[in-house]
């Protein structure tokens, strides 16, 4: 429920109930957000985008897993900031008040994930937000140990995330996971299967989703592949759809952004759940591989000629925040890398009523994740590093539940659930086609 409440003139359009906090309250976790100290925002255990006031200092700070924007607006008496977790719902309260005509869409800021904002509501010149890091982890702390003791470690975080949110926020109903198989979302699925099982529960909760366009695709295959591998056939449950049905105009409105490989994957994404909505009108809880790839640097390096093996290799969570707070490069109004990108995910999920839960993207599995010691165990070469994903998460999920998972040949969601040929008809190739139309939308 979307509430609004005025301190200071300020205007909070956010829906705390959707944080997902396992040590503390809601109330306890502002008040470490309101002292500033990045050791005590660490210690929030979980998933929020929460703010504090104090006087006329505003602090902000988010995870990856939950967005939180602001607005300055200008009042006779003085700056309003307006919070909320979209672009559209700042733009709509600032028009219901008669203050659209100070919007425009990247006037609007997205707080930056694993740093606390914080603003000085002084009035007019507003003095920039100042940000300080609160997650900083070390890298290469794992160094000397092997790929089987790295797997282990990696995944049993990632499986402790798991059993903590299904016996503390997923404890009833189904549970599904949107599921292509490949190494994210087939370890999820695994892992998660193996923790109902731990906690006394039926896995008969848990589904296997596999998107389909027309029928066509690799990852049905894939999906039927590794679930009767793994003896798990029952779990699968395909949804089916047709590609005059996917509108990639749709998916920019949902998550209000215009990067080309973002919209496309968050099309596929309203694909798979407007399906699941429709056969199972009161599901609710939903897993998905979602940051797997950010925290093994598993994307190819080739398809971006900004990218190097060296400047993925050397930069602290470079997939999880671009080129990071105050480099040249990074965007105010979206943040970087998967701080931004994460909408693809959480938009779709949260407009048709999902409770999503992307296990890799938590500040405890990337922190393990940074510490893995890429460089001695890749000697910078492309294609080591793409193979050592699939060998540290079958490794570690081998050791977490004694299956062996799997591994296939990486492929993008978008590519693989639709042929190529119906691909290149469904999405625009440049990306000003996309950001045209998003631009569009507030014209």
């Amino acid at each position: 429920m979307i509430h609004k409440e005025y301190v200071n003139r300020i205007v909070d359009l956010t829906d705390p109930s959707k944080n997902v906090i396992y040590n503390m309250t809601i109330e306890e976790a502002r008040e470490l957000i309101k002292t500033g100290d990045p050791e005590a925002v660490r210690k929030i255990d979980g998933q929020f985008s929460l703010f504090s006031v104090e006087g006329k200092t505003v602090r902000m700070a988010r995870s990856i897993g939950r967005p939180l924007r602001f607005f300055i607006a200008k009042l006779k008496d003085g700056p309003c900031l307006v919070l909320g977790e979209r672009i559209d719902t700042i733009y709509n309260y600032l028009k219901k008040e008669g203050m659209d005509d100070q919007f425009h869409p990247s006037y609007t800021r997205m707080a930056p994930a694993h740093y606390i904002t914080t603003i000085e509501l002084l009035g007019c010149p507003d003095p920039p937000p100042e940000f300080q890091r609160y997650f900083t982890p070390e890298r290469n702390k794992l160094k000397g140990l092997s790929v089987d003791e790295i797997g282990k470690l990696y995944i049993g975080t990632v499986y402790e995330e798991i059993k903590k949110w299904l016996k503390y926020k997923a404890n009833k109903g189904p549970v599904g996971v949107t599921f292509s198989a490949g190494v994210d979302s087939g370890s999820i699925f695994l892992l998660t299967y193996h923790a109902l099982l731990e906690l006394g529960e039926s896995p008969s909760r848990l589904k296997a989703f596999t998107l389909t366009v027309d029928g066509k695709g690799e990852d049905l295959k894939q999906a039927r592949d590794f679930l009767k591998a793994v003896n798990l056939e029952f779990f699968l449950e395909p949804i089916a759809v047709k590609s005059s049905e996917l509108n990639w105009k749709e998916a920019i409105k949902v998550v209000e952004d215009y990067k080309p490989l973002d919209i496309q994957d968050a099309t596929m994404n309203l694909a798979i759940l407007k399906g699941i909505r429709k056969r199972y009108p009161d599901w609710k809880y939903l897993l998905d591989g979602d940051g797997g790839d950010e925290n093994m640097k598993d994307y190819p390096i080739e398809e971006n000629p900004e990218l190097t093996i060296r400047s993925v290799l050397n930069n602290l969570m470079l997939y999880h925040e671009g080129w990071g707070v105050g480099k040249w490069k990074h965007s105010l109004t979206y943040s970087g890398g998967l701080s931004r990108g994460y909408m693809r995910t959480y938009a779709p999920s949260d407009l048709l009523g999902f409770e999503a839960f992307s296990p890799y993207t938590l500040e405890n599995v990337i922190e393990i994740s940074e510490g893995i010691p890429f460089i001695d165990l890749t000697g910078w070469d492309h294609e080591k590093l793409y193979d050592l994903k699939g060998q540290v998460v079958a490794s570690g999920v081998k050791a977490i539940t004694g299956i062996d998972m799997p591994v296939y040949e990486k492929r993008r969601f978008q590519h693989g659930v639709v042929e190529k040929k119906s691909f290149d008809k469904l999405f625009p190739e440049k990306e000003t086609d996309y950001r045209q139309e998003f631009l569009a939308m507030y014209e």
